[in-house]
């Protein structure tokens, strides 16, 4: 979905506006949207992988931090770049979605550290 979102973005537009200019705006964001389509995969595997572990605590976190602390400034900043298009306002949501990635990682290998201190405690929670 997200090389026809890149590739064909303008084709997608044109199932809801005939409107050339509609059209030429959605395909830019679209574009943007297909990074994360690419990033989204990776994230969600985390995520299933740290409920499947009970841990949906971080779970919500790393999803609020990513929305609210990420995404939405990121947005902001872009908007107020000189020139900014869709494309670029587009790009706050894959960059939320590689912060999350890192918190990610960065959980995983603390619980894999933690596994390994206590293996008999992590047998039940991790």
């Amino acid at each position: 979905m997200g090389a026809v979102a890149f590739f064909g973005g303008d084709l997608l537009s044109a199932i809801f506006s005939s409107e050339a200019e509609v059209i030429a705006y959605a395909h830019d964001y679209l574009k943007a949207y297909a990074i994360d389509c690419l990033l989204t995969a990776v994230l969600f595997c985390f995520v299933g992988y740290f409920n499947g572990c009970g841990k949906t605590v971080f779970v919500m976190i790393q999803g609020v931090v990513g929305a609210f602390c990420v995404r939405i400034p990121a947005v902001y900043l872009m908007s107020k770049l000189e020139g900014a298009t869709l494309f670029h306002i587009g790009l706050g949501t894959p960059i939320s979605s590689v912060a999350q990635i890192i918190l990610c990682v960065i959980a995983y290998r603390i619980y894999q550290k933690n596994k390994k201190k206590n293996p008999i405690r992590a047998k039940y929670l991790y």
